[in-house]
C-alpha cells in the first residue's frame, strides 16, 4: 500500500542505489539529528533511490533500542515520501529481533532488512524460521541480507529461493563478495522476475552490474551514491569503459576504508569530511585520528 506523498515504486527503488547510512552520533553518544538529516538529504541528492539504515553502517546491532527508534523517526521525516526507509532488524536472535521489528513497523519504516541470526550457530532451516517469523510480525515487505562475514552464516541460495516464494520479500542485499553465490542467487529470478539481486561488496560493483545485478547497497554510497547509480547506468547501456572506469575510481574510493584502524570509524571519519557528524562511531570503537583526518582532507 502506497503512502501518502509516495512518490517511488519498489521496482524503481531496488533496481537503484540504496546507500547503508551510517547513524552520526553526538560526543554524549545521542543520535545527531542534523547531520542525519543533513547526510540523508546529501545521499538523495546524489540520486540513491532508497535509506537503509540500521544496518552494518548505520551500527544496528550496535545501538541501543532508543538510539534505533530515533533513527528510524527521523529518518522518515527527512525522507518525507521522496524515497523509502528501509530498517535493518538485525538482532543476534528471532525474540529481539521482533522486537525492533514492530518499533521500525510503528515509527513508519517503509520495509525491513533481516539477515542470519548469529552468535549461536543455526542452518538453513533456521534463516527460513527467522524471516517467517518477521513476516508474521509485520505487515511490511522485507529485504534479505546476506553477509556472513559479520553474522558468520552464509544464507544459502536455496533458502532465499524457498523465501523467494512469498511477494512480500522483495530481493536480497548480497555482501559476501562471492561472485558464485551472486549468480546462484540471481538465478532466482528466473522463477521470479521482479525479486531483486542487490550487491554490497564495492570491489564486485562493476562484475555484478555486467552479470545482470538489479542494483547496490554500497557503504561509500554515504559519499558519492552518483558514482555507482553512473556504473549501473553504464553498464545497462553496455558502456564498458565507462563501467571500468567507474569501478576504479570505487576502488580507489574504498581506500578510505583504512583511514583509521576499523573500517566504521574510517567511513564515519571520511563521511564527517563532508560536514555531517563528528566520526565518532559506537563504543567501543574510537574515531580516526585528527593526524589520520588531516592525512584524509590532504589525499582526497
Amino acid at each position: 500500500m502506497s503512502k501518502q506523498g509516495q512518490h517511488w515504486t519498489w521496482d524503481a527503488v531496488l533496481t537503484g542505489i540504496v546507500p547503508p547510512v551510517i547513524s552520526p552520533l553526538t560526543d554524549a553518544g545521542a543520535i545527531d539529528v542534523p547531520a542525519l538529516d543533513g547526510l540523508s538529504n546529501h545521499i538523495l541528492a546524489e540520486g540513491a533511490t532508497g535509506l537503509f539504515i540500521l544496518g552494518g553502517c548505520g551500527e544496528g546491532a550496535w545501538l541501543t533500542s532508543g538510539q534505533r527508534l530515533d533513527v528510524v523517526k527521523h529518518s522518515v521525516k527527512v525522507s518525507a515520501g521522496r524515497a523509502p526507509v528501509l530498517a535493518g532488524v538485525m538482532l543476534p536472535a528471532t525474540g529481539p529481533t521482533l522486537d525492533e521489528v514492530r518499533r521500525a513497523t510503528d515509527a513508519g519504516a517503509d520495509a525491513l532488512v533481516a539477515g542470519s541470526p548469529y552468535y549461536n550457530d543455526v542452518d538453513g532451516d533456521a534463516h527460513v524460521r527467522h524471516i517467517e517469523a518477521i513476516l508474521d510480525a509485520s505487515p511490511l515487505p522485507i529485504l534479505l541480507y546476506n553477509i556472513p562475514q559479520s553474522t558468520h552464516h552464509n544464507i544459502a541460495p536455496s533458502s532465499v529461493a524457498k523465501l523467494a516464494h512469498e511477494p512480500r520479500i522483495l530481493g536480497i542485499k548480497d555482501s559476501s563478495g562471492n561472485l558464485a553465490h551472486f549468480q546462484a542467487l540471481l538465478r532466482i529470478k528466473e522463477r521470479r522476475p521482479d525479486f531483486r539481486v542487490l550487491q554490497g561488496a564495492e570491489f564486485a560493483m562493476a562484475a555484478s552490474a555486467l552479470l545482470g545485478g538489479d542494483g547496490a547497497v554500497p557503504g561509500m554510497g554515504n559519499l558519492t551514491a552518483g558514482t555507482f547509480k553512473d556504473l549501473f547506468e553504464a553498464a545497462r547501456r553496455s558502456d564498458l569503459a565507462s563501467v571500468r572506469t567507474l569501478q576504479i575510481q570505487i576502488n580507489d574510493l574504498a581506500g578510505l576504508h583504512s583511514l583509521a584502524g576499523h573500517w566504521l570509524a574510517s567511513l564515519k571519519g571520511a563521511i564527517s569530511l563532508l560536514g555531517y557528524g563528528a566520526g565518532i562511531p559506537a563504543q567501543p570503537l574510537v574515531p580516526a585520528s585528527d593526524q589520520l583526518m588531516n592525512e584524509a582532507r590532504q589525499g582526497h
